[in-house]
């Protein structure tokens, strides 16, 4: 079994790609949930749906979040009633959080609904929700006040630079049911190359978490998101300067040592190769941009494969 702990867009695709090496039914995805929030009275997962639309066949590619083919009668008319639009979510994306936020309401818990929802869509790999308690990433912005990780992400269009992040909840918050022995039994643990500071951050906020990921280093594999020292999507790179490190793949392997064996770096930046395995880490040089799912299928065997080689 694999166990993949994930973000949204990049962690998408890389599950894509490996369901076509190892088959659905071998995969478990511990998601990130700090990205939560509501909208509309309704709770919303962004990095959840990514995942569950990305290996239904249903989302987006070009926008890499979001349903293909989708409508916006609902924002639409919002916006000219004068309410807040800046955060869209298509009319068939609202049917989701319409039914997550009404089981939620009857009492299921997070993990129970995304099962459902998967099941629903026909997705194969199990995914799991880090936590079924409330976790919010909250971004310190170096103006000064804090903001809510989707006015940070999306309304601000992650434009101004932070000077901290906090996971609220996470503290106190139990890991969803499966978690954690999903990843004790997990004969491999993959780190997708999604954003290591709100992103993955918020996994390894939860207690219990990291423990296991300590125990089990040798069997930990990531994949770094950044390619010639920049990120593909969204603010990574940026914000790991923000934060006092560097836009690196040794610098993401810095931050990863403690509970990383392996990390995957792209062949742009293998001239970092010395530093990342001086990190403490076996580093790995191949090809991360998946432009398409045959070459998210090609990392995920160069990805599965690396905790083999020499």
């Amino acid at each position: 079994m694999v166990v993949a702990l994930c973000g949204g867009v990049g962690a998408a695709r890389l599950l894509r790609g490996m369901e076509q090496v190892v088959g659905g039914p071998s995969i478990t995805a511990v998601v990130n949930t700090g990205d939560d929030t509501e909208l509309f009275g309704l709770h919303v997962s962004p990095d959840l749906d990514t995942v569950m639309y990305t290996l239904a066949g249903l989302v987006d590619d070009e926008r890499g979040w979001g349903l293909a083919n989708e409508t916006w009668t609902v924002m639409d008319a919002l916006d000219a009633l004068g309410g807040p639009t800046w955060f869209r979510l298509g009319d068939r994306d609202l049917a989701t959080h319409c039914y997550r936020t009404g089981r939620l309401a009857a009492g299921a818990t997070l993990s129970e609904v995304t099962a459902e929802l998967c099941r629903s869509f026909g997705v194969g790999p199990t995914l799991l929700p880090v936590s079924d308690d409330r976790i919010r990433t909250v971004v310190t912005l170096r103006d000064g006040g804090d903001v809510p990780f989707q006015d940070y992400f999306v309304r601000l269009r992650h434009a101004v630079p932070v000077s901290g992040i906090r996971f609220d909840g996470a503290g106190s918050a139990t890991p969803g049911q499966g978690v954690l022995g999903a990843l004790e039994a997990a004969a491999t643990i993959v780190v997708c190359p999604s954003n290591p500071v709100v992103s993955i951050g918020p996994l390894l906020a939860v207690p219990g978490v990291l423990d296991v990921l300590r125990r089990r280093r040798d069997r930990v594999v990531g994949v770094s998101p950044l390619v010639g020292g920049a990120a593909l999507k969204g603010p990574a790179d940026r914000m790991l300067v923000e934060l006092g490190g560097e836009a690196t793949s040794a610098g993401v392997a810095r931050g990863y040592a403690d509970w990383m064996g392996t990390l995957v770096i792209d062949t742009a930046d293998a001239g970092d190769a010395p530093s990342v395995e001086a990190a403490g880490l076996r580093c790995v040089v191949a090809p991360t941009v998946m432009r398409t799912p045959d070459a998210a299928a090609r990392l995920s065997e160069a990805v599965l494969a690396s905790l083999d080689g020499p």
